[in-house]
């Protein structure tokens, strides 16, 4: 029987506290007034993808698309992806990659499982060109990209921080897939929808303990092979 297992990917895919904050890091700026904003209600999610972005274009004033990719690249990735990723695909199972962070990195770790396929855009598909697809359903934020390649005040907003659940349903309607072979890994808060709406849902290294609360199972490492374990053990009953 076919799974569905979905991922977050900050501190779950990526061993960093956000991939955001990795570009942040590298242009020695700080987002923590957004933060704080969004914190207190004083600032919606739209408002604070706008807010960073033009912190990032005030930091680096000459900022285009390839220099927003080169700045993720190099971001760390969490020990045990690779063969947690690669046992999933090899089963036959489908991996969705449901995140707020950055779609370069969420593109880069896709793209590491390619299909047969010719890239093309599509619900859940990677957002460029690389020569094929992926075999990943990959929902993202970030920015977006001008014609002239420059970046827009407009960010990429694919993912909402409490709307995680809405994708994940709508992953289980397209793929047949129901709530009873659904997995999902993630380390926050806001990853208590698709924890809703999996079978088995896992707390990754988590961020706090408000989802430890929810979550079937909490694995406190950060080594993809441990939940691996808890994947199998899952699927093969």
């Amino acid at each position: 029987m076919q799974y569905l297992v979905c991922f977050d990917m900050d501190r779950v895919l990526v061993d960093h506290m956000s991939t955001w904050q990795y570009v942040y890091d590298s242009l020695n700026i700080s987002n923590e007034e957004a933060f704080n904003l969004y914190n207190q209600g004083k600032l919606d999610e739209w408002d604070w993808l706008k807010m960073d972005l033009a912190m990032i274009k005030d930091a680096y004033p000459e900022i285009n698309d390839k220099k927003m990719r080169e700045l993720c690249q190099g971001t760390p990735l969490m020990k045990g992806m690779m063969e947690c990723l690669q046992w999933i695909i090899d089963e036959g199972h489908e991996i969705a990659i449901i995140s707020g962070g950055m779609q370069e990195t969420a593109t880069d770790i896709a793209c590491m499982f390619p299909s047969a396929e010719p890239w093309r855009r599509r619900w859940g598909g990677i957002n460029r060109h690389r020569g094929c697809d992926t075999k990943f359903h990959v929902f993202t934020n970030g920015w977006l990209q001008r014609n002239d390649g420059s970046i827009d005040d407009y960010g990429r907003y694919q993912v909402q921080m409490n709307g995680k659940g809405s994708i994940v349903k709508m992953l289980q309607r397209r793929l047949n897939i129901p709530k009873e072979r659904t997995i999902s890994i993630g380390d926050s808060a806001g990853d208590l929808g698709m924890f809703e709406e999996s079978e088995l849902s896992i707390c990754f290294n988590p961020w706090d303990e408000k989802p430890v609360a929810v979550a079937k199972m909490t694995i406190r490492s950060r080594n993809l092979l441990d939940v691996l374990e808890a994947i199998k053990n899952q699927i093969k009953g």
